[in-house]
């Protein structure tokens, strides 16, 4: 059994919800939405995931839940294997420290970037190179910052891994590996840390489709 898990099986909050299953050992099925037919904006999808967006999941006793960071904090109480969400407070609050330095000032760069470079041309819309160059040039400020934290411990809450780091892996490996916009061996710490994560037997499982 295990959880449900409604997606296309290429996207990165899909794959982010995936990576934390394999992580915490919870199995799951991958029940694939068409996204170019537009099937998460049919009214039926629309009445487990509001906002048209993938991933959703359903557990097995019919638990619904949507939006892959939530999704990936509820698998990582949920299971066993790598413990992801420290417990202890001051842990806990540098945890919670460092998913914000994921949604705040990684996220909106490194997807900005993936939009730009990749999804509009599945849109069929022409790239902003001049947004695209701002993105890049912020994106490259912030890991400033990355390389400062991380030159201090091994992972962005402590030298423990969590979830904050694995947050990463979907979008930076679009930026890093794929599109190939910034070179990390500009920051050595970042370097070893994306070497770290990436070399995961649970990012390895899903890096190409969960």
């Amino acid at each position: 059994m295990g959880i449900k898990l409604y997606g296309v099986p290429q996207s990165t909050c899909t794959r982010r919800v995936a990576l934390i299953a394999k992580e915490c050992n919870i199995p799951y099925e991958v029940v694939a939405i068409d996204f170019m037919a537009g099937d998460h904006k049919q009214a039926a999808y629309k009445t487990h995931q509001p906002f048209g967006q993938v991933p959703y999941i359903v557990d097995e006793d019919g638990f619904e839940l949507y939006e892959s960071r939530a999704i990936a904090r509820y698998l990582a109480t949920k299971g066993s294997g790598t413990k992801l969400i420290p417990t202890e407070p001051k842990a806990y609050a540098k945890f919670e420290q460092a998913a914000s330095v994921e949604y705040s000032q990684f996220d909106p760069y490194a997807s900005g970037i993936a939009n730009e470079k990749l999804f509009k041309s599945y849109r069929g819309e022409t790239t902003n190179e001049d947004h695209l160059k701002e993105l890049i040039s912020s994106l490259e400020g912030k890991l400033e910052g990355y390389e400062a934290i991380l030159g201090k411990q091994k992972y962005l809450a402590g030298n423990e891994v969590t979830l904050a780091d694995l947050s990463h892996l979907p979008y930076g490996s679009m930026v890093f590996e794929h599109l190939k916009v910034i070179d990390l061996t500009k920051y050595p710490n970042v370097h070893r840390w994306w070497s770290e994560i990436t070399s995961r037997p649970s990012w390895l499982a899903v890096k190409n489709g969960a």
